[in-house]
């Protein structure tokens, strides 16, 4: 068991569009997939969850993962009353959380993003699992390491529904298992830094490195700029970007948006 006493919401963390392969089990058990880790969660009450990791994976994997070592009701006390349409998507989008990913799997999973929607994202993400990468005890196909990504022919890499983005996805890979981007030293990078050595990657625009800045090295205070935000920022905003007033914080804050948006669709 785990006691969460921050916003800590399930359901909207799943529905958040940073990962794209978290399963709600019929049993009200959510699984969540990360690198070569798999954690089972389910919420027995207000603040407790029943966890299926030791808590030595939870303290080195899960609890970094869903940025437990920041306060998000704080920043959203601190940030109410700068602007009313994102105090509103604040209080809508209360429970959800920043991950922090694996960075492999999540800048092929935005390379993949591009002009799709996030059931389509989902289905490429778990085809391209399901074929190349390693299964666990209990039949979770992991994402595939660099290596055995790197190694598929692009024919075969098309089967699992990327258009146009196969050679991107498999130019990418091939320049981490080359050396030509080295993941776990961009940690070490400023954001600006981090940001420049992703956007040399072919198929990596601004969006997409943002969202690995955000995403996989909780940069928090990157902002990816989708059709959802610019929505927002033209129709709710009058055209003028709500997220210089939120200085570090503007990434989580971009999050609260782009689900409030989505959801007041129903997409």
């Amino acid at each position: 068991m785990k006691k969460i006493t921050d916003d800590f919401d399930l359901e909207k963390i799943m529905l958040s569009g940073q990962a794209f392969r978290i399963t709600k089990m019929s049993n009200g058990v959510y699984r969540f997939v990360t690198g070569q880790d798999v954690m089972y969660i389910k919420k027995v009450d207000e603040k407790t969850y029943d966890i299926s990791c030791s808590e030595e994976k939870w303290q080195d994997t899960w609890a970094p993962y869903f940025d437990l070592g920041r306060n998000y009701a704080s920043i959203r006390r601190e940030a109410k009353g700068k602007s009313e349409f994102v105090d509103a998507a604040m209080e809508y989008g209360k429970g959800i959380r920043v991950l922090k990913q694996d960075p492999f799997e999540t800048l092929i999973s935005f390379i993949i993003s591009q002009r799709k929607s996030i059931p389509a994202i989902s289905s490429s993400v778990e085809k391209i699992s399901e074929k190349y990468g390693k299964k666990t005890p209990d039949g979770v196909s992991l994402f595939p390491t660099p290596e055995a990504l790197s190694a598929v022919p692009l024919d075969d890499l098309s089967s699992c529904g990327l258009g146009y983005r196969t050679t991107y996805v498999s130019d990418a890979a091939k320049a981490v298992v080359s050396g030509e981007i080295d993941l776990e030293k961009l940690y070490d990078l400023s954001d600006e830094e981090l940001f420049e050595n992703l956007m040399r990657l072919r198929g990596v625009g601004k969006k997409v490195a943002n969202c690995v800045c955000l995403f996989a090295y909780a940069r928090i205070s990157m902002v990816p700029i989708d059709v959802w935000i610019e929505r927002a920022i033209r129709e709710e905003c009058a055209g003028v970007s709500p997220f210089e007033l939120y200085g570090e914080e503007a990434g989580i804050i971009q999050q609260y948006i782009f689900f409030y948006e989505r959801g007041k669709k129903g997409k």
